[in-house]
């Protein structure tokens, strides 16, 4: 009795520890491969960020980004360097052609990602870039393109940073910090940096968003008073620092003239100005395969005594929009 026992004790365990695909060590060895590609992933972002930034990591930048010893910081470049994906110059560290279009892919992985969360899984923005992070490292190109596609080609992350296309382009960041910003007048908020989290909590608590149009009211080194014409805000120069604005874009000056389709009225005819900024993910695909592109006629048709949805046609074809999606459109009475 007990040799039987100890028969089947001792097979259960070679089963569990040996058993392809599914023993402790097929476990091991697949969580010891994620792991890999996640600091090779993680480190070719690093020097990506750093050779956009105009200058390049080393030993040392990478250690303290990855947050490892220099003993397998070293045995990290070396692994990459026989993998192509980086060259040790010196004391400097350069992405190779293939280096360069990996670390493009995991970009873009992570900023489709925050595109998503933000914009479909309605997650608040403080919490979207350790989600993104443990998700951009199991993507594929396709799986990349099929998401890429059903958020309808978005050109910015929602912290505003620009999305790399699947031809491996990335366009260059826009604006200057705003304790950098001299000119008078109105600017645009076109970044809200994430790091270090505890200074974008301060901004997101302030009230501050992506694509907001603001001006200085008042400036000083203890503080930076802030409207949107409605809302005053305030901010110590360590936070304002890390947002970026830029000059209104031409969209501003096109909704200048330009009304929400929501306003226009029954049978009155309107051409397609400019989809508002804040259509994004899979509403903006909607719009953009209904044809609601600039240019295009459009004007309601069938009263609704509900009043939403409102009925619209648009290039020959009836289409359905609720008041808020319409009022994100704009249009030019013609």
């Amino acid at each position: 009795m007990n040799i039987t026992f100890w028969f089947l004790l001792i097979g259960f365990l070679l089963v569990a520890v040996f058993v392809p695909r599914v023993g402790l060590l097929a476990t091991y060895k697949t969580y010891r491969i994620a792991r890999d590609r996640e600091q090779v992933e993680d480190a070719l972002k690093h020097l990506l960020d750093r050779e956009q930034q105009g200058r390049h990591a080393s030993p040392e930048s990478l250690a303290g980004t990855l947050d490892i010893q220099r003993g397998e910081v070293m045995r990290l470049i070396e692994n990459m360097e026989m993998q192509n994906l980086l060259e040790s110059r010196g004391s400097e560290l350069h992405l190779t052609t293939e280096g360069e279009r990996w670390a493009l892919h995991v970009v873009r992985a992570h900023r489709l990602w925050e595109r998503y969360l933000t914009d479909e899984a309605r997650m608040p923005l403080e919490k979207i870039h350790s989600e993104a992070h443990r998700r951009e490292h199991t993507m594929t190109e396709a799986q990349l393109n099929e998401l890429d596609a059903a958020l309808g080609h978005p050109m910015r992350d929602p912290h505003g940073d620009p999305i790399p296309t699947r031809e491996g382009t990335l366009l260059k960041a826009e604006g200057m910090p705003l304790t950098a910003w001299q000119a008078e007048g109105p600017m645009r908020i076109v970044h809200l940096e994430d790091e270090p989290a505890l200074a974008f909590e301060q901004i997101l608590a302030a009230g501050l968003r992506l694509g907001q149009t603001i001006r200085i009211l008042d400036r000083n080194p203890q503080r930076y008073l802030l409207t949107d014409g409605e809302t005053e805000y305030r901010l110590a120069p360590a936070v304002a620092a890390n947002v970026s604005v830029a000059a209104l874009p031409e969209s501003e000056t096109a909704k200048a003239s330009a009304i929400p389709l929501a306003e226009l009225k029954h049978d009155q005819r309107g051409e397609i100005v400019i989809l508002d900024d804040a259509v994004q993910g899979f509403t903006r695909r909607r719009f953009l395969d209904l044809g609601l592109t600039p240019g295009t006629v459009i004007y309601p048709e069938l009263k609704n005594f509900f009043g939403d949805p409102r009925a619209y046609r648009v290039r020959g074809t009836l289409i359905a929009l609720r008041k808020d999606q319409a009022a994100q459109i704009w249009v030019k009475p013609v």
